[in-house]
């Protein structure tokens, strides 16, 4: 009895848990060389992203979530736009006055030329059944400049130079 009582407390823990993991490689685009790796996970009904990606000029950069893990075009742009999949304005995470559910935002990177980001959220999921949260086949871009906030529907962000598509 005490076996099946610890197989239940056990079974219940790791299903309970819902954990998803991938880690995907950033590729240069644009003729840049900025490549790294991403690391998505979900846990309890909440997505972090963590990114860290080296060949990056000094300055800030964005990083945003775009319709499609296609990064077969030399620019980039086979990815489609941002993601938006409740049709929002562009704009910073957490606007409200809109924004999409790919606008991750800007990250600065140093004379070195690595970037790191940290990202958070439950407005994401990983492989659900909901279209207006699922992130599994779209794309992470990374764009040569920062994105304004306000310019639409993209930021004005300049050039996508690498990316990775978010596939299992």
């Amino acid at each position: 009895m005490k076996k099946i009582l610890l197989l239940f407390i056990l079974t219940t823990a790791v299903t309970g848990c819902q954990r998803s993991q991938l880690e995907i490689g950033l590729n240069p685009k644009s003729g840049s060389d900025a490549a790294g790796f991403a690391l998505l996970s979900q846990k309890n009904g909440l997505v972090e992203l963590s990114v860290t990606i080296r060949g990056l000029d000094e300055g800030t950069h964005a990083i945003h979530l775009h319709e499609k893990a296609d990064c077969s075009s030399e620019d980039g742009k086979s990815t489609g736009g941002h993601w938006n999949p409740t049709f929002e304005t562009h704009g910073a995470w957490g606007s409200e006055t809109g924004y999409h559910k790919g606008d991750i935002g800007n990250f600065d990177v140093g004379a070195d030329g690595i970037g790191r980001v940290y990202f958070e959220t439950d407005e994401w999921c990983i492989g659900c059944e909901d279209d207006t949260k699922n992130i599994l086949g779209k794309a992470i871009i990374v764009h040569q400049g920062a994105d304004d906030f306000i310019s639409q529907p993209s930021g004005a962000a300049g050039a996508r130079i690498s990316c990775a598509g978010i596939l299992e």
